[in-house]
């Protein structure tokens, strides 16, 4: 791999300021508005996989956003790792709790990222991370120690849902047939503390249309005489958790399976400090389910939690109104043997009957994604492994992730290959928030780390 990091240190520069350029472009895919940069977005990275030595890179359009596909097959008798990431990213929104606009990055110092850190959304999650992929395989290319062969499939809807994905993996199963799913769209401990992640939550995600009267009403005319929509879904939302912060829901826990003793043990020797997680938040105390530590509580437990709320009059000023309708949205991350359907119907069957006669309920689903564990003991890990201690010079630790990549299950289920999750960000890097970054320590130490994986992993499978 000399010549590959050697390609990697002399390229330095070029691979930041081709970043720089993939976020400018604000392909944001939740909004049509954006629909023209997300086109443009995907054009951007076929150019990158042709440039960078990819064969038959190509676009294909879905009934959404476009998938990029490019290969490079060196040798039908080694392994072949199919290269998952996504190139559309989420709203920016609130814009004016920016310090720099969020699709003009900036590169800047903190207290994390003494070398710098790129300030744009999508710098980690995950134009960032996934751009690392198609730069390291440029140097392996470019030196001649491409030690696998390689297929990549970057989506643009992966922030929506990847709506089209499996459709597309059922229609192409056999030009993406290969051993092992690498991605990185997951994050490490810290800058000194390798990790990586080796199970997700589950997702079930819905929002929810509260009706009362037919029209906005006079509040002094109707207050206290019609249901106010508002009024009731704050109630029934917050009847959703007891005391304890344990979910209420009828049969919510029924397939949960409790990690044991040794297992919560062992998570919990992960290095952290709750001061300082507090002091980043700026929060006098965290928050959650009772019996649970924090790092539990944000991995290996199921959550509900609402993600936005409105209704009513919002503007500058007062308008005394009654409300017709209230909305929220919610998603519930799950955990190992729940799954996503059960669940958005067990909620839609609770929520309904908890609405008093006075007002319509409506729970519309969105998407959901199944819950993962990856195991340890595969030459795929042990390679990830292994390339870790190449580059940060000590074993990464295994590490459940709180978040959610529904892609995973679906691979398993389609293609038959497990998934490494090697990821370099940093929770901090406040992905989907205002000031989202990522450090040019992280991206350098990605690029410089994966194509140990396709040595080790090669070497592994002989």
């Amino acid at each position: 791999m000399q010549k590959t990091q050697q390609f990697i240190q002399d390229n330095k520069e070029k691979f930041l300021n081709e970043l720089l350029d993939l976020l400018k472009i604000p392909s944001v895919s939740a909004d049509p508005a954006y629909a023209g940069d997300v086109q443009k977005t995907a054009a951007f990275v076929a150019e990158s996989l042709t440039s960078a030595g990819a064969d038959k890179v190509q676009i294909f359009e879905t009934k959404g956003h476009p998938i990029v596909y490019g290969e490079k097959m060196i040798d039908p008798n080694l392994p072949t790792v199919l290269v998952y990431g996504h190139y559309d990213v989420q709203p920016p929104d609130p814009v004016d709790l920016w310090d720099s606009p969020p699709f003009e990055p900036v590169i800047k110092k903190t207290d994390i990222h003494p070398e710098g850190a790129i300030f744009a959304r999508g710098a980690c999650d995950d134009k960032g991370q996934m751009f690392m992929h198609v730069k390291a395989f440029e140097a392996m290319h470019a030196s001649g120690e491409l030690a696998c062969n390689v297929k990549f499939m970057i989506e643009g809807e992966e922030e929506v849902g990847s709506d089209n994905l499996g459709t597309f993996c059922e229609e192409q199963k056999e030009m993406l047939a290969c051993d092992v799913v690498l991605i990185s769209d997951t994050s490490i401990i810290a800058n000194d503390t390798p990790s990586i992640s080796v199970g997700l939550r589950g997702l079930s995600y819905l929002e929810i249309e509260v009706t009362g009267p037919n029209k906005d009403l006079h509040s002094g005319v109707y207050g206290g005489a019609v249901g106010n929509p508002i009024n009731i879904l704050s109630k029934m939302i917050a009847s959703l958790t007891d005391e304890n912060n344990h979910i209420t829901i009828p049969g919510f826990y029924d397939q949960v399976v409790d990690l044991t003793v040794e297992e919560r043990a062992a998570m919990n020797k992960a290095p952290f400090s709750l001061e300082e997680y507090k002091k980043a938040l700026d929060i006098e105390d965290v928050h959650g389910e009772t019996g649970y530590t924090t790092l539990e509580r944000a991995s290996t437990r199921p959550t509900l939690d609402v993600n936005g709320i409105w209704g009513g009059y919002t503007g500058e000023g007062a308008k005394t109104v009654l409300p017709s309708k209230a909305y929220a949205k919610i998603s519930m991350r799950l955990v190992p043997n729940q799954t996503s359907d059960e669940i958005t119907e067990l909620f839609s069957k609770h929520f309904k009957s908890i609405a008093p006669a006075s007002v319509k309920v409506e729970v519309k689903p969105h998407h959901g994604g199944e819950p993962v564990v990856i195991p340890t003991d595969t030459p795929e890990y042990k390679a990830a492994a292994s390339a870790m201690v190449e580059t940060f010079g000590k074993e990464p630790i295994p590490q459940r992730g709180g978040g959610s990549i529904p892609i995973v299950a679906l691979f398993e289920h389609v293609l038959g290959v497990k998934t490494v999750m090697m990821g370099f960000g940093l929770d901090s890097d406040d992905i989907h928030s205002p000031n989202e970054h990522y450090g040019l320590f992280n991206y350098y130490k990605g690029i410089e780390t994966i194509p140990y994986f396709y040595k080790h992993y090669a070497d592994m499978k002989k």
